[in-house]
């Protein structure tokens, strides 16, 4: 299932072929921060100061940072060039193409992604969110799991080393903003990175 490649080729992405409205971004700065509204924190969002997506809470008896996760997300399209939750979330969705508005751009794929985040997380609450783990170290059955979850659908060719660059980059993100309660989120798809960086109050 390809984890470790002679040679590290990425795909190419799968919405190449389309007009810029409907691909997903290549380079894309997000700020995201907490703030405390009335006596309980929030995550919001934001890229080029319009607000994007519904504030978030951690949805979780105890807090865990879950409100974070979206970063998840956009480690996915920085690194795989995949995630139906960020086209639906940037209206990039493929209209032109009403085979894969619907598939591959649908509430399935969409749950089928928020699925794979939600096991993801799991996984990384156990494991201390990946913290000191680096290339190869990432559990097998996580890896061969998320490769289950997207059969039938566009990255299901993928080998498992660039799901685990993705999950690796996307949980140094979310432990950045553990730390810090917020920061800008850089996608840069040209370079396969997912990049942190300060975000000032």
């Amino acid at each position: 299932m390809g984890r470790w490649p002679k040679e590290k080729v990425y795909q190419v992405a799968a919405d190449a072929d389309k007009e810029p409205d409907e691909q997903l971004p290549r380079r894309m700065v997000i700020e995201v921060f907490e703030k405390t509204v009335g006596d309980r924190p929030f995550v919001f969002q934001r890229c080029n100061d319009l607000f994007i997506g519904d504030r978030l809470t951690d949805n979780a008896h105890e807090p865990d940072d879950y409100r974070f996760h979206d970063v998840s997300h956009y480690a996915f399209v920085a690194v795989l060039g995949w995630s139906p939750v960020v086209r639906s979330l940037l209206r990039l969705k493929r209209k032109s193409d009403a085979k894969l508005d619907e598939t591959e751009d649908g509430a399935r794929a969409i749950l089928i992604e928020e699925g794979i985040s939600t096991w993801v997380f799991g996984m990384a609450r156990s494991l201390d969110y990946f913290r000191d783990m680096g290339t190869g170290e990432l559990p097998l059955d996580l890896l061969k799991q998320d490769h289950q979850f997207v059969q039938g659908y566009e990255p299901q060719g993928y080998p498992l080393w660039v799901w685990e660059e993705a999950i690796l980059q996307g949980y140094a993100a979310f432990r950045f903003l553990q730390e810090h309660r917020r920061g800008r989120v850089i996608i840069d798809f040209g370079n396969r990175l997912l990049r942190m960086e300060p975000l000032a109050p």
